[in-house]
């Protein structure tokens, strides 16, 4: 098991970190929570080299995927650095990359009864005013969780603020700022229910942002 008490407060930069074979020829992976090698819960890093493909499979709890960089592909269709792609309980596909690609993934992490399978292109999809100057971009809320992403323009302060239900935070571009650290792009931070902080930015900064779900 890697990093699975959700009562602790865990930071990585996935940049610093060594890829590591997966069961597929040309996809790689960087582990970043994990309950075991190959099923359960799991949040990684994914790399699929150019022409590489995985095995058809099912997604037993769901799959949740942000595309990093390049294109991702199955059987579905094609997905550019940007999509936003969740698949429910039961839903099954053979996924390749015809010029490679990086993702965020997070397996068997959808609450009981969200069973919608969602595509959203980020790059053609409006963003709305959060607080302050801050763009907002919702992607998904189920029972009290929800997923957006959130662009800091340069020299953007938010309240301090405390995490009921925890928050889990991937730094798209630019660097990410709190009381506790800085965080360049590639960094994953999850934080626990009621943990708090006081976060800032410098330089224009996108993040991805999922809270409410690791509630006790």
């Amino acid at each position: 098991m890697l990093n699975m008490d959700f009562k602790q407060r865990v930071v990585i930069d996935t940049q610093q970190q060594d890829w590591l074979a997966s069961p597929s020829k040309g996809v790689s992976r960087k582990p970043l929570a994990r309950e075991d090698a190959e099923r359960g819960h799991a949040t990684s890093i994914v790399r699929f080299e150019a022409g590489s493909a995985f095995s058809e499979h099912t997604h037993p709890g769901g799959e949740e995927i942000l595309v990093l960089e390049g294109t991702f592909s199955d059987e579905n269709g094609d997905y550019p650095a940007g999509s936003y792609i969740r698949n429910p309980e039961g839903s099954h596909h053979a996924p390749f990359s015809k010029e490679g690609c990086v993702l965020l993934v997070k397996l068997h992490q959808f609450e009981d009864g969200d069973d919608e399978q969602l595509t959203i292109d980020t790059n053609s999809t409006d963003w709305f005013e959060g607080h302050g100057n801050l763009q907002v971009m919702p992607l998904h809320n189920f029972n009290g969780a929800s997923t957006a992403l959130v662009h800091w323009p340069a020299g953007e302060q938010f309240l301090p603020h405390v995490h009921s239900g925890g928050e889990e935070i991937y730094v798209i571009s630019g660097e990410f700022i709190d009381e506790h650290g800085r965080y360049p792009a590639g960094s994953w931070i999850r934080s626990p229910h009621m943990s708090k902080h006081d976060p800032r930015v410098e330089v224009d900064t996108t993040i991805l942002v999922k809270v409410g779900h690791l509630r006790p």
